[in-house]
């Protein structure tokens, strides 16, 4: 089992925003290469929501980062975010996640973005590996690892 984390920007956000689910219909809008799901939805007979394994409600209510706003969604939007967050939901079996986050500014610069986007992924590892869900996703997972020493806050991967 593998974990998906997809960052999608909302260009109107003035918060990182953790979505608990994908919705399979009501896709009208086309994205930048002009693709737009047949009949509107991700997958004939899908599901109509997904939810994520994770419970992004408990994430933002552990989190802290100073100086950043972080909600939680249940409604992703009808766009490719919310597209792709469904499809990775489906074939993953709810092991995915999606943040939106706002567009880079003097008031959220991306040093910033990097270090909020840090503290939550781990927070999501940290809940997969409960005992209830760490059988289940321990089998093939992908973690990851601050790199030391590393001011910004990337991470290197190792396999389990």
């Amino acid at each position: 089992m593998q974990f998906v984390v997809h960052i999608g920007m909302d260009t109107s956000a003035k918060a990182i925003i953790l979505e608990q689910c994908a919705k399979n219909r009501s896709y009208q809008d086309a994205d930048i290469r002009g693709f737009r799901p047949a009949c509107g939805e991700c997958l004939p007979d899908g599901p109509e929501v997904i939810a994520s394994e994770v419970s992004m409600k408990a994430v933002r209510k552990r989190i802290a980062v100073e100086g950043v706003e972080v909600i939680f969604s249940r409604d992703a939007g009808r766009y490719v975010c919310d597209y792709t967050y469904y499809l990775s939901l489906h074939h993953g079996n709810g092991y995915a996640a999606l943040i939106h986050v706002p567009r880079l500014s003097l008031w959220f610069p991306a040093r910033l973005l990097g270090k909020a986007l840090q503290v939550i992924i781990q927070d999501m590892l940290e809940e997969l590996r409960k005992p209830e869900l760490e059988a289940s996703f321990a089998e093939n997972s992908t973690v990851a690892i601050p790199a030391q020493g590393n001011q910004l806050g990337d991470c290197s991967f190792r396999e389990n």
